[in-house]
């Protein structure tokens, strides 16, 4: 299968790479064209600026982009060159309207859709063990799955078009209940003057660990947050998700506090942090320096 990949950031380009290492890669495309052409010269593959070149030499595309919008004026660009058989494959987080929308349009033309959001950080983008979560139909899974055991180390179809967007939001409420949890209470330990590895080696042992808590735990108290998810990132998905339960006539409490405390970070300008920088707000809560 010839796949081609579409977003070349801290997820795309090594679930590009690691394509390449199964020799399923034929092209790439960013959108910053410099990134693309280092890469496709990295892995000896092409780097089209026009992406319905691209989907004209591919059996498969992966788009891997940040936003709604993205997702359709990529999907949009591709279309003219994609075939009757083809599958475009979305791996961004937005909403199920995206997804149910794009596969619609793209069914008038014989091309298959899969919404198939990824969990497991870069950390799991860059060793192949991502958990991915499908919407669309099994025979197209069926047909994908090769490409797909290329960079996931589980692949789950979780039903029609669009439920791989809806488990999506399921995992982001967590990931917003965890950081908050955890930040508060490394920042409380801090104000509490227990030393860090010790209280790091003890709650990581414990029932109280999660993947959080022992991949950034350490790198929060120590103030590094230059690597993993942006926090703008996971603000725009806690919006997704609050649009979601607003449809649903709920309101959810620990997303509403995430996508708030989100919000003040990115006011000031901390977007790309990743996101245990979190802590900075709740290191305030003791009038700690953040």
């Amino acid at each position: 299968m010839r796949c081609s990949f579409v977003g070349l950031g801290a997820m795309g380009a090594p679930m590009a790479r690691l394509l390449a290492a199964r020799g399923l890669l034929v092209a790439v495309w960013n959108r910053t064209a410099a990134k693309a052409q280092d890469l496709a010269a990295e892995l000896q593959v092409a780097a089209p600026a026009d992406l319905a070149e691209l989907a004209a030499l591919s059996d498969l595309v992966f788009v891997c982009v940040s936003a709604d919008a993205d997702v359709r004026a990529v999907i949009a660009a591709l279309r003219p060159g994609l075939r009757a058989g083809s599958i475009v494959v979305d791996t961004s987080t937005v909403s199920m309207q995206t997804a149910t929308d794009v596969a619609a349009d793209l069914a008038t033309i014989g091309v298959d859709f899969l919404d198939a959001p990824l969990t497991g950080g870069v950390e799991g983008a860059r060793l192949g063990r991502l958990s991915v979560m499908v919407g669309g139909e099994q025979a197209v899974l069926d047909r994908a799955q090769s490409a797909f055991a290329a960079f996931a180390l589980r692949v789950t179809r979780m039903g029609a078009v669009g439920a791989g967007q809806a488990t999506k939001a399921v995992n982001q409420v967590m990931i917003g209940g965890i950081a908050e949890g955890v930040c508060e209470a490394l920042a409380f330990g801090e104000a509490l003057g227990l030393p860090r590895e010790s209280l790091l080696a003890v709650l990581t042992a414990g029932a109280a660990n999660s993947w959080f808590l022992e991949k950034r735990g350490l790198s929060m108290l120590e103030g590094r947050f230059d690597s993993g998810f942006k926090l703008a990132l996971l603000h725009k998905d806690l919006g997704i998700v609050q649009a979601m339960a607003a449809q649903l006539g709920a309101s959810l409490p620990s997303v509403n506090a995430a996508h708030t405390d989100y919000g003040k970070l990115l006011g000031e300008g901390r977007g790309d942090d990743e996101i245990s920088s979190l802590i900075r707000i709740k290191r305030r809560l003791f009038g700690q320096p953040s």
